[in-house]
């Protein structure tokens, strides 16, 4: 059975996605702990943790995953393909914006016309830009054209969240952001720039209503903070702990551990222009000199698992067999023997405190050890995210990143790592482009796979990048809190509960 066909009949399944949370039991307020606070509020502008786990709540997406991780309605109750790039999609009728005035199929086309028009410049353009068009037929009926067989559109879609076109064509960018309305479970009530978003229930919601009448998402870097707060009451749910901090918590008796393992790829980013990194002796080096097993086992406590490609277990286009460069610290030191002064030429290593230092400090010293000259730079996650993306040019010589696409498909993280069009990539290998522009663009998943396994290992033979390991998601959590993590980290506050009084 063809892909498009398993998908048609996989569509009409009930679009229950999770036990109702009690409504009676749960406290009048929810706080939830955050490194940082969201870089923005309108969901086609921004692409980080922060940012989209609060505006989840507040906008509904076209398609969502249910918590088994399979692909499920939300504004979308059923779709069908008219051909092998056309798709309809029916629109959930009644749906309402807060503002009062209906979600209709307008909104939808707008949505994706606006996050795919280059001009805009959304940093997620890279998920969407095999979309061709998106036409409102009527005003529950939305067909959206690819520019060729995609089957990662639907998966895509799951993160398509839909905004008000009467709204956004009335207010600038700016004032949207600072003022965001949607359809969502929960509706935005205030932002305290560098302290909290605080969004309030939205009890006309079309679906499941959330449990908390109002809830606070609050920014707190320091982990240490954020396990106090939750022992002494102040948090109810906390996210970006490490193995120390779980640790802690769970031998305090004050509070619960909440782990998975996601979606999510720690990698370590070369620059392929810069000296010494345009040196395929200097990337071999730099992959036998990091240990991830030591990083994992070591620094992590065993919660994250090491990695030889640029794809999770959880994800499709994830290839058993990939074989990256053994922890060698002596042939790493052989090599850059050989390569001589050119090898001592400064590496910046870009981080920011949204990530595990302990890790880059580890990566900086392993480096180090083996005589390459790492000098680690610091900065805001925005300011990460942007210099990041900032083309081949401009990136910087190397980063620690950590990279969820929220699709659960490979070419949610490899497509705009490796490509040469994507912001993100600083390499360009025809190779890569066209085993990544066919695998988008074929719905045989065979296929599909084995042209991953082409890219996976050219990346493991070039060391343009180098894949450290599948990251854990670890929460602290009152005893109250019924919550379980999804892989891709979508945080759904109406399907968190509460089982006190």
């Amino acid at each position: 059975m063809r892909l498009k066909n398993l998908i048609l009949a996989a569509m009409l399944a009930a679009s229950s996605l999770t036990a109702s949370p009690s409504l009676a039991a749960a406290k009048d307020l929810l706080v939830v702990d955050f490194i940082a606070e969201p870089s923005s509020l309108d969901p086609h502008v921004q692409w980080n943790t922060d940012s989209f786990n609060v505006y989840r709540n507040i906008f509904d997406n076209l398609l969502t995953r249910d918590d088994q991780g399979q692909i499920a309605p939300q504004i979308a109750t059923e779709w069908k393909y008219l051909s092998d790039t056309e798709v309809e999609f029916k629109i959930r009728d009644g749906v309402k914006f807060h503002d009062g005035k209906p979600l209709t199929a307008e909104d939808v086309a707008f949505s994706i016309k606006r996050i795919t028009d280059p001009a805009f410049a959304s940093p997620q353009l890279g998920q969407f830009n095999q979309i061709a068009d998106a036409v409102a037929k009527d005003p529950t009926t939305v067909v959206v054209t690819t520019k060729g067989p995609y089957p990662v559109l639907l998966a895509q879609l799951t993160k398509l969240s839909i905004v008000p076109k009467h709204v956004v064509e009335s207010v600038s960018k700016d004032e949207f952001n600072l003022k965001p309305v949607g359809s969502g479970p929960y509706k935005f009530e205030s932002w305290n720039r560098g302290v909290e978003v605080v969004v309030a229930r939205n009890d006309d919601y079309w679906g499941q209503k959330g449990a908390f009448p109002k809830v606070a998402f609050r920014a707190v870097p320091d982990g240490s903070t954020r396990i106090a707060n939750l022992q002494s009451g102040t948090t109810d749910l906390a996210s970006n702990f490490n193995n120390d901090l779980a640790a802690q918590l769970e031998s305090s008796g004050q509070g619960k551990v909440l782990p998975v393992k996601g979606e999510r790829i720690a990698y370590f980013s070369l620059n392929v222009n810069k000296p010494p990194l345009n040196d395929k002796r200097v990337r071999l080096a730099i992959a036998h000199a990091i240990d991830k097993q030591g990083i994992t086992e070591g620094i992590l406590g065993g919660f994250d698992t090491p990695l030889d490609e640029l794809t999770s277990p959880v994800s499709f286009g994830f290839v058993e067999g990939i074989k990256a460069p053994e922890y060698n610290p002596e042939k790493a030191k052989e090599i850059l023997a050989e390569v001589g002064d050119a090898a001592k030429a400064e590496i910046t290593l870009l981080t920011t405190p949204v990530y595990d230092q302990r890790v880059v400090q580890a990566i900086q010293q392993m480096l180090t050890d083996v005589g390459l000259n790492v000098k680690i730079e610091s900065t805001d996650m925005g300011n990460w995210m942007q210099r990041m993306q900032s083309g081949p040019d401009t990136i910087p010589s190397s980063s620690f990143g950590r990279w969820s696409c929220g699709c659960q498909d490979a070419d949610g993280i490899l497509y705009p790592l490796l490509h040469s069009s994507s912001n993100w990539a600083s390499i360009k290998d025809e190779r890569i482009d066209k085993a990544l522009d066919e695998a988008r663009s074929t719905i045989d998943q065979a296929k599909r796979l084995e042209l991953y396994k082409t890219v996976h290992q050219i990346v493991a033979d070039e060391n343009y990048v180098i894949p450290l390991y599948q990251a854990s998601v670890i929460y602290g959590a009152a005893k109250e809190v019924e919550f379980s993590p999804l892989p891709n980290e979508n945080l759904f506050l109406n399907r968190i509960g509460w089982s006190g009084n």
